[in-house]
């Protein structure tokens, strides 16, 4: 069965569209040992609500927080008016839709809040919200994946099974979706970002913007 990557919808959205290059990682309490370990290096990227939170998301980057619900499907055909402002994953859609699929270019493991920041200009979370996935369980080191994106050439919908549920990085979908597809950003592009990123992670350089 295909392997999904579970993230919020709104940063599935924004890795879609080439406005998110990584995402951090440290792993939830449904983890083997709770905590990540990188399993696969090629995914379809599964939007849940599960803690999207309106308040994490810079301001830039707000309005694409309704535009996320578009990655969902209610099962009464609309979604609640505040389904994006609720924690917990108190209101989440009866089907997904899979728009994209990534592959995971670099993968690195820190543990200084001052890289959390530098790579701010790569994720579409506060830099509040991104130390706070840092703090998080403070022995272990937080995961950056660095992710080739690629949107298929249509959106496959997929029911939102309850085994989907809970803090878990990987998912096996029932039923096919190849891995084809288009990149969101071109190669001379996402090697520019690629150089900028790997410098952050490995040799301190501030963030090119």
């Amino acid at each position: 069965m295909p392997i999904a990557f579970k993230e919020w919808a709104v940063t599935v959205r924004a890795l879609a569209e080439g406005e998110q290059l990584l995402t951090l990682r440290k792993g939830g309490i449904r983890e083997p040992e709770k905590h990540f370990e990188l399993e696969h290096d090629r995914f379809f990227l599964y939007p849940t609500f599960d803690h999207q939170r309106n308040d994490c998301v810079r301001a830039s980057h707000q309005p694409e927080l309704r535009r996320a619900l578009e990655e969902g499907v209610w099962a009464e055909g609309e979604p609640p008016p505040n389904a994006l402002l609720r924690d917990g994953g108190i209101a989440q859609p009866d089907r997904v839709r899979i728009r994209a699929w990534a592959e995971v270019a670099e993968h690195w493991t820190i543990d200084d809040p001052r890289t959390v920041d530098a790579l701010s200009p790569y994720y579409v979370w506060t830099p509040d919200y991104a130390e706070k996935r840092l703090a998080w369980k403070r022995r272990h080191p937080l995961h950056v994946l660095l992710l080739r994106t690629y949107r298929i050439p249509r959106p496959v919908t997929v029911k939102v099974r309850e085994e989907y549920a809970g803090c878990v990085s990987f998912l096996e979908l029932y039923r096919d979706l190849p891995f084809e597809g288009t990149p969101v950003l071109s190669d001379d592009e996402f090697d520019r970002a690629s150089e900028q990123i790997r410098g952050i992670v490995e040799g301190g350089v501030p963030a090119l913007v």
